[in-house]
């Protein structure tokens, strides 16, 4: 039996391999190369492409957070401009070049930690149901290159979890808006930076608020209450655990062991710059 503990860390410790993928410039030139320059495009596209040629409710479904609006100002319309698969090839070329940007390619623990993430990977495709945006990636053919494996891993897991997260907001009836008030609430993220990446309109975000005040979870300003804070480690909480199919493959030794190597490449990420956001 793996902790749920152990599980998390190997996972957070881990996410930035993935994550740096909607941040670096190696993505973003790889994108605008097939036409996809308009704002958002790249992001929308390639995080959808495994579905084919997604439709803008298809990604509204699974995205969750995003406001409907920017979502529509670029999909489908990239697929008048390039294909899934074009978008999905660009999408592991920038991974790859910003990896080795990091140098993680020279890491003398690519190949375990490479392995370990994919055993994970691997376990959590036993558990399709419910997660159409992970069955979605997890369809896709697996890289032959150590350094993509552990990317692709990571996204796996990544998505799995997600899909996971978002039912659970569903379930505790938080709307997209509100996920996102709570999540600026912890000040975990730049308020800023919600607002403008998932382009809610104003009156959106104050409803979100208002809401939230009314069920006793937000307070004055932008603060959690008592109640609020227990609401995001309950949903917290059930995510874990909703994720921990895919560690307890790898059993507590394992997991733990992916959680030590995923802490250096997780830093290797970080130090490198690729998960700067971007300037205005």
């Amino acid at each position: 039996m793996v902790s749920v503990q152990a599980a998390r860390q190997a996972w957070r410790r881990l996410e930035p391999v993935h994550g740096m993928i909607y941040f670096v410039p190696e993505a973003s030139e790889r994108f605008a190369a097939l036409g996809l320059t308009a704002r958002m495009s790249g992001y929308f596209a390639s995080r959808a492409a495994p579905f084919g040629r997604a439709s803008a409710e298809l990604v509204i479904a699974t995205f969750y957070n995003f406001a409907p609006a920017l979502v529509r100002q670029v999909i489908p319309a990239a697929w008048e401009i390039t294909t899934p698969e074009e978008v999905l090839a660009a999408r592991l070329e920038a991974a790859d070049a910003a990896l080795r940007r990091a140098k993680l390619h020279e890491h003398p623990d690519l190949t375990e930690t490479a392995t370990l993430a994919r055993h994970a990977a691997e376990a959590a495709c036993d558990h399709l149901h419910g997660r159409p945006l992970f069955a979605a990636h997890a369809a896709l053919p697996w890289p032959d290159d150590p350094l993509l494996v552990l990317w692709h891993a990571q996204t796996l897991l990544r998505e799995f979890r997600g899909d996971g997260h978002v039912g659970l907001l569903l379930s505790e009836g938080i709307t997209p808006p509100e996920a996102l008030v709570l999540h600026a609430a912890t000040g975990e993220v730049p308020v800023r930076f919600l607002k403008a990446s998932r382009s809610w309109p104003e009156r959106d975000w104050l409803t979100a608020e208002d809401r939230l005040r009314s069920r006793g979870l937000l307070g004055e300003g932008l603060t959690l209450t008592a109640e609020g804070t227990a609401l995001r480690e309950r949903i917290e909480s059930h995510t874990d655990l909703l994720a921990l199919p895919a560690y307890e493959a790898l059993g507590e030794g394992g997991c733990d062991r992916l959680a030590k190597l995923a802490r250096e490449f997780g830093r290797g990420v970080v130090d490198a710059g690729l998960l700067r956001l971007p300037s205005a």
